[in-house]
This record gives C-alpha cells, sequence and structure tokens, in this order.
C-alpha cells in the first residue's frame, strides 16, 4: 500500500478541453431532431420506403447520442512509476500473480506461447513477488515440454534483460528488430548478445524437434499425458522452477496448469480456466493482483506493472479501481490496417471517453485485476468494511476446498503473504481438487464471484458486473506501449474474429446479464455503463 502521507498522487487523471468539438456535436445532434420533426410533422404520405428510412434516421440519432454522451468528458491517465517507487519500498510491493492462457497449440504455436512467458519472467519488478501460472486446455506436452526448455533459458534471458535495460523482451521481436546492437563497440554486450542469440536459436530447434519423439515419451514428469486429449483429461499442475530463495533479481514461479476436461461436461471455455487459475493461484500464491495476458500478447513495456501499481495502489484507486486495462496493440499490421486490427476508435476515442465516466470495459487480456473484487467485493463492502461472510456461508459460494476458503478470506480481508511464506509445491495436492471439472457444482462461481459465465464474451461480462458493484476501471496507456501482439493477417481471420466479438456482445445484450433491463442495482455514477454497453455493439 502506497504511503498515505504522501502529497503527490500515483496517478493523475487529466480532462480534455474540446469545447468546438463539443459545440459542433451538439450541432449535429440539433439538426438530427430537426429533421426527425420535420419527417413526422411535414410529410403526408406515410409510404413503407418512408417508414424504413425513418427507422434508419432515429437509429442513427440515437447512435449519435450514445457518441457524444460517452465521449462528452474524455479523459487521460497519467502514471508516475518514479514516485511509487518513493512512496513504496521494494519490499512492500505487491505481489502480481500472472495468467497466461492457451486452448490449441496448432494455432498458438508453443514458440508464441514461450516468447509471452519469457517476456512476462522478465518484468521490471521484484522476481520474488512474481508468480507465472500457465492455462493449457489442449493439455497438451509439447506446450509443456517448450516451457521446460523455457525456464532453463530464462535463467540467462532475464539476467540479460535486467543488465542491458533491454526494451523488447520477447526474445523473436528482439532479436529481429535489434540485429544492429551486436556491432555495439561494448565487448562484453556483444558476445552476451551472441550467447544469447545462440541460446534461443538452440530452444527453437529443441521445441521443434520435440513432437517427433512424442509418441515415446510419455514417462517422468510425461507420464500424467498418457491417453489423453484434447476434450477429455485430468486435472494437471506441474511446477516447472519454483523461486525458493526468494531472491529479488531471480526467476519467478513458473507454474504448469491443465484443468480437467470430460466430454460433454461444461467447461465454459475462457471464463472456465480463468477461474480455475484463480483458484489454484490462490492456494499457492494468492497475490492480491492477478495479470492475465493471452498466450500471443508479450509485454512490450518491461515497467508495465509499475505503471498498473500507481493507480491500484494510489489512495484513490484503492478504494474505487477494480482493474487496469491496457490497449491491444499489433506489430506487422498491414500497410494502412485495412482490416481495423489496431483498433483505434475503440482505444484513442472511445477509451478516452469512457475513462472519463466508470471507465472502460474489461478487454479479456492486457488487464490488471485486484483479487478481492473476483472474489464478490464491492466498492461498498470496502467503503463499510463489510467483507466478513461465515464459513457457511462461503463454502456455498467457494465450494468445498477449506483451505481456498482461508485464502478467500485472507484476500478479502487485505492480508498479503510474505514470499519467504509461500511454500509452491505444498499446495498442488489441493489446487487438484478444485482443478476438477466438478468443483464449481452448486457454487458462485461463474455467477457471483470470478469469471462470469453465461457469454464467449465473457471479458465484457465479467467487466460490467464489477462496474455494477459500483467499481470504477481506469485505462492505462503509457508512452510506451505496454503490450503488442500479432494481428490477423487476412480477412477471414479477421472477420471471425469480429464475429466472435460482437456475437459475444448480443448474447450479453439479449440475455438477463444486460446491464439496461438485467440490472438490479445501480449505483449513481453506474448509468453511464448502460451506454458504454450500448455504443459497444
Amino acid at each position: 500500500m502506497a504511503n498515505p502521507n504522501s502529497v503527490l498522487p500515483l496517478y493523475e487523471k487529466n480532462w480534455y478541453k474540446h469545447n468546438y468539438k463539443r459545440v459542433l456535436d451538439s450541432i449535429i445532434l440539433i439538426l438530427l431532431l430537426m429533421l426527425l420533426g420535420y419527417r413526422l410533422i411535414f410529410v403526408n404520405n406515410y409510404s413503407l420506403p418512408w417508414f424504413v428510412a425513418f427507422m434508419c434516421e432515429c437509429w442513427f440519432t440515437l447512435g449519435w447520442i450514445f457518441t457524444i454522451s460517452t465521449q462528452w468528458n474524455p479523459a487521460l491517465v497519467k502514471t508516475y512509476p518514479q514516485r511509487l517507487l518513493q512512496s513504496v519500498s521494494v519490499e512492500e510491493l505487491p505481489a502480481v500473480d500472472i495468467f497466461v492462457t492457451t486452448a490449441d497449440d496448432e494455432l498458438e504455436p508453443p514458440i508464441i506461447t514461450v516468447n509471452t512467458v519469457l517476456s512476462l519472467l522478465s518484468l521490471d519488478y521484484p522476481s520474488h513477488k512474481l508468480s507465472c501460472y500457465v492455462s493449457d486446455d489442449a493439455c497438451s506436452p509439447l506446450i509443456f515440454y517448450a516451457l521446460q526448455q523455457a525456464s532453463n533459458f530464462a535463467k540467462h534471458w532475464v539476467p540479460f534483460c535486467k543488465k542491458y535495460n533491454v526494451q523488447t523482451r520477447a526474445p523473436f521481436r528482439y532479436f529481429i528488430d535489434d540485429n544492429d546492437e551486436c556491432m555495439t563497440n561494448n565487448e562484453e554486450f556483444r558476445q552476451e548478445w551472441l550467447q544469447m542469440k545462440d541460446m534461443y536459436e538452440n530452444l527453437i530447434r529443441e521445441i521443434d524437434v520435440y513432437p517427433k519423439s512424442i509418441p515415446c515419451l510419455f514417462e517422468g514428469e510425461f507420464a500424467a499425458f498418457s491417453n489423453t486429449t484434447r476434450t477429455n483429461h485430468p486435472a494437471i499442475i506441474k511446477v516447472i522452477w519454483e523461486n525458493k530463495e526468494m531472491v529479488e533479481d531471480g526467476l519467478p514461479h513458473l507454474i504448469y496448469l491443465s484443468r480437467e476436461k470430460r466430454p460433454k461436461q461444461p467447461h465454459h471455455f475462457k471464463a472456465g480456466a480463468m477461474n480455475v487459475l484463480t483458484r489454484v493461484s490462490g492456494l499457492i500464491t494468492n497475490a492480491p493482483f492477478m495479470l492475465n495476458v493471452d498466450c500471443d500478447m508479450f509485454v512490450n513495456n518491461p515497467k508495465i506493472a509499475q505503471h498498473a501499481m500507481c493507480i491500484l495502489l494510489d489512495s484513490k484507486g484503492e478504494k474505487e479501481v477494480a482493474f487496469v486495462q491496457c490497449p491491444q496493440q499489433f506489430y506487422a499490421t498491414l500497410k494502412d490496417d485495412p482490416f481495423g486490427n489496431q483498433l483505434v476508435i475503440l482505444y484513442k476515442y472511445l477509451g478516452a471517453g469512457l475513462a472519463g465516466l466508470q471507465g472502460t470495459f474489461y478487454c479479456g487480456t492486457n488487464c490488471f485485476h485486484r483479487r478481492k473484487v473476483m472474489y464478490g467485493l464491492s466498492s461498498d463492502d470496502m467503503e463499510n468494511g463489510l467483507n466478513k461472510l461465515s464459513d457457511e456461508e462461503l463454502k456455498q459460494i467457494s465450494g468445498a476446498s477449506n483451505e481456498l476458503r482461508k485464502s478467500i478470506v485472507h484476500a478479502l480481508k487485505g492480508k498479503t503473504n510474505s514470499p519467504s511464506d509461500i511454500n509452491v509445491k505444498k499446495g498442488i495436492e489441493e489446487a487438484n481438487q478444485v482443478a476438477c471439472y466438478g468443483y464449481e457444482y452448486g457454487t458462485a462461481w461463474g455467477k457471483q464471484i470470478g469469471w462470469m459465465y453465461g457469454s464467449i464474451a465473457e471479458d465484457v461480462l465479467t467487466g460490467l458486473k464489477m462496474h455494477e458493484k459500483g467499481w470504477r476501471s481506469e485505462f492505462c496507456t503509457p508512452d510506451l506501449v505496454a503490450f503488442t501482439g500479432c494481428a490477423p493477417s487476412d480477412n477471414i481471420t479477421s472477420m471471425s474474429q469480429q464475429k466472435r466479438w460482437a456475437t459475444g456482445l448480443l448474447e450479453v445484450f439479449f440475455s438477463k446479464h444486460c446491464p439496461i433491463f438485467g440490472s438490479r442495482h445501480i449505483y449513481s455514477y453506474n448509468n453511464s455503463c448502460d451506454l458504454q454497453y450500448i455504443y459497444s455493439i
């Protein structure tokens, strides 16, 4: 927690001054309303074409009202990481559990997941305060093997990045973008650079060769993967690396997780995987904050955790902000971005507008979450201290695991584990229990706590639930882009992605979760949530 006596805030929100745009938007709205009035008053022939045109004009006018309402008071968040380190010592920085999700080792090659993990392990943040959990919904031994090899490479890569303050910490991008760096006059750096490149190329070869030997390698650590398929396998949790020394400049914990899946049993897609990650991490490390990243979105700004903590630890943000969302940016996009993959309108204009209201939506990746909010804590509970539940209530909500209930109580009270008290391997047996497909039956997971079920757009639904509880969110846009990923390279892939997003939003809109019709408890500043959601559709 930041020092409450600190005079300077850790972040500021600056509102744009754009009176000229407001005037223009208002004039356009007045003209649209005048047009609708003219249609109703002066037209005598109410034919079908007239009716269709009138309905289109009404819809456009309604859309324009939502547009100017959302963008009337845009804001930009400015963070000050240097102030964070002045007000909080390294030992006082909170721990962060990192979640990386992958579901198909063919569509999402292991080397991509490995690069994302390597970039996360080398964040500019105390290593003993980080724990990385990789969720593999395909139960692929190749992913597990790739992570094992990556952990060996990380023992050299992470110190190299921190020693030379490397910006791009995903090796495959670093060695493409910075080939000229080896020509530096610093002989020591040049030798280490060449060594790192050779080691990375060797890592690629090892991962490429492994699939050919899979049939004869289901023994030892890989015995758990025998007789498994993508849709039929037990829960598998493996500790790939444990930072036993708990040193600041070491390698963070790295844990592989594949939740149990059985045919004809609901698994709730990514939301189900995220809830399993939340429970498993709660038993093992129970960090007060969680960062979730898709396997193809690597860290581009190694200080992003510090930027996010500026918001989450600020005296104001600590009481109001549930999550900090970073935008999705893409590399290697086509010229002029013909498929709109960069989502410029969404992040640059709509995102700024939402920042001036209750905050942006949760976008499913590149997001820092407050764990106790995921456990159902509302902002009113935070203010009034109503974060206590009876043991029986906790059992009905969170499930049968006594250890998990203890960790939830621990999180709701705002207590944190000391890194020296964490025994990663000790919690594995209990973690296997909460990773089983039947654990959630009769509990509130996916309904009241955790990631919400009911839509393939689990991210939007989960964010709406947090806003409904009175929490705000913030959009974190440091000068150096926080995360980047690979954009769809063709129209078919891009359209498929856009279709999935639109389908998920419509599912929420026409369901009991719709913020307009389904919300029973609207807070004073939560009315903006309705406008945000409609505008997104």
